[in-house]
């Protein structure tokens, strides 16, 4: 379970870290926490502490310490560097803004599984010299995965889904991601595959909504060497209008339903599901 401190939990939360835990147990597994806060302009220390404190009112311990990626940021720019000594990545100096506009003035403009646009490759064939003087310029950039090079030295690639079977790995759904930016040495993307290869992940469970992530997480891994565990890419919970539960929508919490007077059960009636034994 690796939820990020930038808000409270909700009952989406408590139906993935019950799922996380539950598959842990029935495969005689240990139940991990990970605490994602890489974001430091949103985390907070006080809702980490109600994360620790939200899992334990639900009756779900985790093993061992919990693992903070702000402490894992060596790990992260050394992963950075080996990947642009392989020559599969190059900075980007384009702004939303600059990348909807070329998208719209192209003609096309290309979008992702989620409804996401599409990075149009703008900086891709800029020149080392010309990068070497932006960046030297100070100019805001990121570090972008060429995907298209990279599945050049991969080859085709594939992962394994609980519920879908042996997937093709298609990473250019997603166009070439964002890996880092100039002064934050990872993003989402490259922090999982390190952060799941260093506790031992060998299942990871996490919400359908993340599926398409995982074709750029394979092609990582291929890159970095890292043996790929299996996925299993859960139903989300969703409220009454269909919408699911989120932080941006304000989802009820469960530090709310708490203060109320919910009990546990209430939350696993809530979501559907019979209280963990």
């Amino acid at each position: 379970f690796a939820p990020s401190p930038s808000g409270y939990l909700h009952i989406g939360h408590a139906y993935s870290a019950l799922f996380g835990y539950e598959a842990a147990r029935l495969s005689r597994g240990r139940f991990l926490l990970r605490i994602e806060d890489i974001d430091v302009q949103r985390c907070r220390p006080e809702f980490e502490r109600a994360i620790f404190e939200d899992l334990t009112w639900m009756g779900l311990p985790w093993h061992g310490e919990p693992v903070r990626q702000s402490t894992m940021m060596p790990r992260y720019a050394a992963a950075l560097e080996r990947l642009r000594a392989l020559g599969v990545i190059y900075p980007c100096f384009c702004t939303r803004k600059q990348i909807r506009m070329e998208a719209e003035h192209s003609g096309r403009a290309p979008h992702g599984p989620n409804a996401e646009l599409v990075y149009p490759g703008i900086c891709r064939d800029i020149s080392l010299v010309e990068s070497a003087r932006r960046i030297d310029k100070d100019e805001p950039f990121a570090w972008r995965l060429n995907v298209e090079r990279a599945l050049a030295m991969t080859g085709p690639l594939a992962w394994y889904d609980c519920r879908a079977g042996w997937v093709e790995a298609q990473p250019d759904l997603l166009g070439d991601p964002i890996l880092a930016r100039k002064d934050t040495p990872t993003s989402y993307h490259l922090a999982v595959v390190l952060d799941d290869h260093q506790q031992g992940v060998n299942l990871v469970t996490r919400g359908e909504d993340l599926f398409h992530a995982t074709h750029v997480h394979r092609l990582l891994q291929a890159l970095l060497e890292i043996e790929p565990p299996r996925y299993y890419h859960h139903n989300l919970v969703a409220d009454s209008r269909g919408e699911r539960l989120a932080k941006r929508n304000r989802a009820v919490t469960l530090r709310h339903l708490r203060d109320i007077g919910r009990s546990p059960s209430d939350i696993w009636r809530m979501i559907g599901l019979k209280q963990h034994s």
